[in-house]
């Protein structure tokens, strides 16, 4: 059963399957770096039943294991492959496509009690595990790498001037940072504009404290605020509104709710941005795998979700940029670094947890290379005229914001 849906899948690549029974077989053409998969008494089963969601588990296991080739290895075969799914190029049947709506659903409903507690799942992991493999400033986020050669680090900085640019963020504003994470927007946003007042919210108690902590250190306590919110309950006006990595916890069912509350809490001339990571094909449902262990009730949705939304909420969409492949580099560079510190947090957890992130990074990177992931950045105002009518400005803003950073590289080299 498992070596006829293989054979049906694997057309390039060199894959050697060991099943429990010592039964050996190649697939694909021979082309690019062997991997060698051994599976242990009962894997074959439960792959063959379900393998969006036990190739994962499998792995975390150790009931799958590789012999040659790791994790990213076997996954960037499977990518390489699924380009090549004639099936794929197909639209789904009527069928299908109501019951993944109902999937959709189910999975993301999101009121307030289920998002404090599918927050906690990821986001409360402890900070000793976040900081051993993102950026000092822990950006938790797609980078922008503007240069080829970038390095994480400057990929952050660059990340936060782009968005900054397009915020058009102006001394003695009032800004609302929702979904800030440990903080790092907040405060670079606050550092930016002198003057500038910053509420951050966030669902999660750890990134609150260190989010909290940061400010006091940079002395900022004055002007930059992070409170235990929920975006629905925030009390406004702001002039500025950003949103970073966050709409992915929103679910399907609240995008309409999630805009008309953008549309309530912006002031007449102000202006949001929302970064989010979304998929160029039709809507879907999350991965089993991704929706069982890591992000229990995100979803990343389809710009065809989104729009309708933005337009019923009574906003301009006054720019919209589209990112590809920023993120497949950006998860490249973390998984490089949470394997670099494997040991060390094998200790905070476990084996199988690392074996879990592992593949959580791998597949998310092969998701962006491969399976049609982006990321977009939405710029909103309430006015036609809140934003200039030309792009021009950003680019300015960013290389002004840019400077102090590059003149310190400059004289570091």
């Amino acid at each position: 059963m498992i070596e006829g849906m293989v054979r049906r899948f694997i057309k390039v690549g060199r894959l050697t399957l060991i099943e429990a029974n010592g039964k050996t077989a190649q697939y694909g053409d021979g082309s690019g770096p062997e991997i060698v998969v051994r599976l242990k008494p009962g894997a074959a089963w439960r792959l063959a039943r379900n393998p969006t969601l036990t190739l994962g588990e499998c792995y975390m296991d150790g009931s799958l294991v590789l012999e040659k080739g790791g994790a990213y290895e076997l996954l960037d075969l499977i990518g390489r492959n699924f380009q090549f799914d004639p099936e794929r190029s197909h639209r789904k049947g009527l069928f299908l496509r109501i019951w993944f709506a109902i999937l959709r659903q189910i999975q993301q409903v999101n009121d307030r009690f289920a998002s404090q507690r599918n927050v906690a799942h990821h986001y409360d992991l402890s900070y000793d595990l976040y900081r051993r493999f993102l950026d000092p400033d822990m950006q938790y986020s797609c980078a922008y790498f503007a240069e080829p050669g970038m390095t994480l680090e400057e990929a952050q900085v660059a990340k936060k001037a782009h968005i900054a640019a397009k915020l058009l963020l102006e001394p003695g504003k009032r800004v609302l940072d929702i979904g800030c994470g440990w903080g790092g927007m907040g405060l670079t946003l606050a550092e930016s504009a002198p003057g500038a007042e910053v509420l951050g919210i966030t669902l999660s108690k750890e990134q609150l404290a260190v989010a909290q902590r940061r400010a006091r250190e940079r002395g900022l306590e004055n002007r930059v605020r992070f409170d235990l919110c929920d975006y629905r309950d925030v009390q406004g006006p702001f002039d500025r509104i950003v949103s970073v990595g966050m709409f992915e916890h929103v679910g399907r069912p609240n995008y309409q709710a999630y805009f008309d509350r953008i549309a309530e809490l912006l002031t007449d001339d102000g202006v949001a941005l929302v970064h989010s990571i979304g998929r160029k094909d039709e809507p879907s449902i999350t991965n089993p795998f991704i929706a069982k262990y890591i992000f229990p009730g995100g979803y990343i949705p389809a710009l065809s979700e989104v729009l309708p939304c933005i337009e019923r909420a009574g906003l301009w969409v006054t720019d919209m940029e589209i990112l590809r492949l920023h993120y497949a580099e950006t998860l490249r560079e973390w998984r490089r670094r949470f394997l670099e510190q494997h040991e060390e947090i094998k200790e905070i957890y476990d084996a199988a947890f690392c074996r879990m992130w592992e593949f959580y990074l791998a597949s998310s990177e092969i998701a962006f290379r491969y399976a049609g992931h982006m990321n977009f950045q939405v710029q909103l105002s309430k006015r036609v005229d809140a934003a200039p009518i030309t792009r021009d400005y950003m680019g300015e803003a960013e290389r002004a914001l840019l400077s102090p950073a590059v003149a310190a590289r400059t004289a570091a080299e």
